[in-house]
């Protein structure tokens, strides 16, 4: 078990996200929500593309992210709200 306070690492965690947002956006636009102990909560918007899963768009987020902060996230959580918008916890899966 990885036990990392995640704040600490809050600067690298916005600076994946942008990278993310560069390459993805208007398709797909991530917005970090929250950060806790070992998680994060992002807010997924955007049209996707519908012949892609729409998991992958969450999956490409967790590239990102080991890039940039040196850390591993896994998909705990997705919760589909109206308007094409997804809630998606992370949960800090272990240092690379």
């Amino acid at each position: 078990m990885v036990n990392t306070d995640l704040e600490r690492f809050k600067d690298s965690i916005k600076k994946g996200i942008a990278e993310y947002n560069k390459y993805r956006s208007p398709e797909a636009k991530a917005e970090l929500l929250k950060i806790g102990k070992d998680t994060i909560i992002v807010k997924f918007t955007g049209s996707y593309c519908r012949t892609c899963g729409v998991y992958d768009y969450f999956e490409d987020l967790i590239y990102d992210l080991m890039d940039h902060a040196n850390l591993k996230f896994k998909i705990l959580k997705v919760e589909e709200k109206p308007d094409l918008i997804h809630i998606v916890t992370f949960k800090l899966n272990n240092k690379i």
